[in-house]
């Protein structure tokens, strides 16, 4: 058997709509490594991302009130937190907790809790109030991990400015953002994820299941997870790593 049945799928086995994070459970993840701990985060957020595109952003126009607190979308508000910000001159980021702004330190109370978990997990990118851009560490992989390991529901947002870019975390969205996804979404959020995007691939499905509140189980180097109609993953070795080789759908047995 490739993975043994750890306590974290006992609990998932519990109940179909058990929904846990994968950082609160015994699962074998090294939290102090980048790679892992995105790609914990990434299929969850793309979910929900994907939802507040349509649910709530519905491609309007966005604007910031800082000193209010709030991000608005069309006439639409929610409270907003401020995460960092890219310059494109400096090609850098900056994390909001570094508050060269001097904002309320509510307004940046994510970005401290995110850098926070960074010390505690001795995870340096959440450490480091400044450094440079590239294909790993920019504005939306970092705000993917910070909203991917917070507590609670929020979405981000990208708002561009002349010098760069700002990122923002936001609460108070309809609940049906976060809903679970049925088979035929966990599916192609799976394979846009890894078609786009270097991740670990048993880290991220494992993760993105457990979050989904998605029974499931190992069978040799299958994964089973149990929507109305089974998800069989097929995994094969690529060097170091577990690699997706197949996906397919198939009909729970009766009885």
């Amino acid at each position: 058997m490739l993975f043994g049945k750890n306590a974290h799928t006992e609990k998932a086995a519990s109940g179909h709509l058990h929904r846990i994070s994968i950082f609160d459970t015994d699962y074998p993840i090294d939290k102090s490594n980048w790679f892992q701990v995105y790609s914990a985060c990434l299929g969850k957020v793309m979910v929900i991302q994907n939802a507040c595109a349509e649910q709530v952003v519905k491609n309007r126009n966005w604007y910031v009130d800082f000193g209010a607190g709030t991000l608005s979308f069309g006439n639409d508000s929610y409270p907003v937190q401020f995460l960092g910000s890219e310059s494109s001159y400096s090609n850098t980021w900056m994390w909001g907790w570094n508050n060269i702004n001097g904002f309320d330190e509510k307004l940046i109370r994510l970005a401290e809790e995110t850098k926070k978990t960074g010390e505690a997990w001795n995870l340096e990118p959440l450490t480091v109030d400044t450094f440079d851009l590239d294909d790993t560490f920019n504005g939306h992989n970092l705000s993917i991990v910070a909203c991917g390991i917070s507590k609670e529901n929020y979405c981000y947002y990208r708002g561009p400015h002349d010098n760069g870019a700002v990122f923002m975390a936001f609460s108070g969205v309809t609940e049906s953002v976060f809903s679970p996804v049925n088979a035929d979404d966990f599916i192609s959020t799976v394979l846009d994820c890894i078609q786009k995007v270097s991740v670990e691939h048993r880290i991220f499905t494992e993760s993105f299941l457990m979050w989904n509140g998605t029974k499931y189980d190992w069978e040799g180097n299958d994964l089973i997870a149990h929507f109305p109609q089974d998800v069989v993953i097929t995994f094969e070795q690529a060097e170091d790593l577990w690699r997706i080789a197949s996906m397919k759908t198939v009909k729970q047995a009766e009885g």
